[in-house]
């Protein structure tokens, strides 16, 4: 716990789950209160002219931080390593992917954007960067350390996603920040599905990355929410870029994610557990086809996996065998615990259908049957089986 605001955080003095629960905590600053205040605030108010024109107050004025905001960069900062010079919260998990290419981007540039890349990051590179003369190619994920092969004299940054989105592909970050770097290139990562307490991106040689806090920080499935984490030299851009455009998060929702934050690591925790059991179960259903979940043995990663990350969380793809389309239909509508939904890192269970063919550009896609990406959420694992073979029933019954 901070006793002085002012000072860094001790962070290599105590354990991840311990920095989770102590990091940015100032009781003594608000009267012996545990958590910090929901500070709702514009104008800040100097106490003369002097004052005023100098800039003489530890806040300025609310877009540019409160005690809120100030708090939930500590706590987060606390978790992300030794190489964290600094934490951005946005308004949303796309708003950090946008704000972190804008960052790092200029009139002319190139960047390297893997295949299995979040769709709607996609949809901002080839809608949005182009109008500023910014040119993307999108990359197997699989390419590692030669990604190399593909970076051109005006490439400034590659972007990864480790695992793929939807279809969790697990990328060599390690090998492929090398060559980045060795060309003067940098490295973003979307670090959502691992969080900084499964895969130290920092460490591993990412150089900015980004959470969409409205998943698993959160927890709760109830905020809009978007981090982003930087080392020193990518740092100062970052602050720049987000103060430029004028992004702040609402103080409820910054309130929120903090809370979500003290607690990610018991719930990540019992996500990955049941995640794990449920991927085991249903791979062994002759419903499936294949499970896609890095954590598993058979998935073509795992190797990668088990060296670079410290743990899964609830979410994973499953293929199943082919059936028809109304089939897969009629199990997803069957199911009743597992909500029908985007996002995920709630607390809830959700399925969803979906198809990579129709944006993958570098890579084809070909899974072999129908595809629905699983969270799983706190739920008994029990009751989620049952819930699940229920569904399986609906399927034979339309097969």
């Amino acid at each position: 716990m901070n006793k002085n605001r002012g000072e860094e955080p001790d962070i290599g003095a105590t354990r991840p789950d311990t920095r989770l629960v102590t990091g940015g905590r100032d009781p003594q600053s608000f009267h012996g209160f545990v958590n910090p205040p929901v500070v709702h605030a514009s104008t800040v108010l100097y106490p003369t002219a002097e004052d005023f024109l100098a800039h003489r107050a530890r806040y300025v004025y609310g877009r540019r931080g409160t005690p809120t905001s100030e708090a939930f960069e500590e706590a987060l900062r606390a978790i992300e390593g030794k190489l964290c010079a600094g934490v951005a919260l946005v308004p949303s998990g796309l708003a950090a992917v946008t704000v972190a290419l804008l960052s790092t981007l200029n009139a002319g540039d190139h960047v390297l954007v893997t295949d299995s890349v979040y769709l709607p990051t996609r949809k901002f590179c080839d809608g949005v960067l182009p109008r500023f003369g910014i040119s993307t190619t999108y990359y197997d994920p699989l390419v590692g350390g030669a990604v190399a092969g593909l970076m051109r004299p005006n490439t400034r940054a590659v972007f990864v996603e480790s695992p793929g989105s939807l279809s969790f592909e697990i990328q060599d970050i390690p090998a492929i920040s090398r060559a980045a770097h060795a060309r003067d290139a940098v490295v973003i990562m979307d670090n959502t599905w691992a969080t900084p307490l499964y895969f130290d991106a920092l460490a591993k040689g990412v150089d900015l990355s980004i959470q969409a806090a409205t998943k698993y920080i959160g927890g709760h499935s109830d905020l809009m929410l978007g981090t982003l984490s930087a080392n020193s030299g990518v740092w100062p851009r970052v602050k720049e870029t987000v103060g430029a455009l004028g992004l702040c998060a609402g103080p409820d929702d910054l309130y929120l994610g903090l809370r979500g934050l003290r607690t990610m690591s018991v719930r990540l925790a019992r996500h990955q557990e049941s995640g794990l059991y449920i991927a085991r179960w249903l791979a062994a259903r002759a419903e499936v086809l294949h499970v896609m979940h890095p954590g598993l043995e058979t998935h073509p990663g795992h190797e990668l996996f088990r060296r670079d990350f410290t743990g899964a969380s609830g979410l994973f793809s499953v293929v199943l065998r082919p059936v028809p389309v109304a089939a897969a239909h009629a199990f997803l509508n069957t199911l009743t615990l597992f909500g029908i939904g985007a996002s995920w890192g709630g607390y809830e269970s959700l399925a969803i259908p979906f198809d990579c063919g129709a944006f993958r550009t570098a890579t084809r896609w070909a899974p072999g049957g129908p595809t629905i990406r699983i969270h799983v959420g706190l739920e008994d694992v029990a009751d989620l089986i049952a819930d699940l073979e229920c569904g399986f029933a609906a399927l034979a019954a339309v097969s």
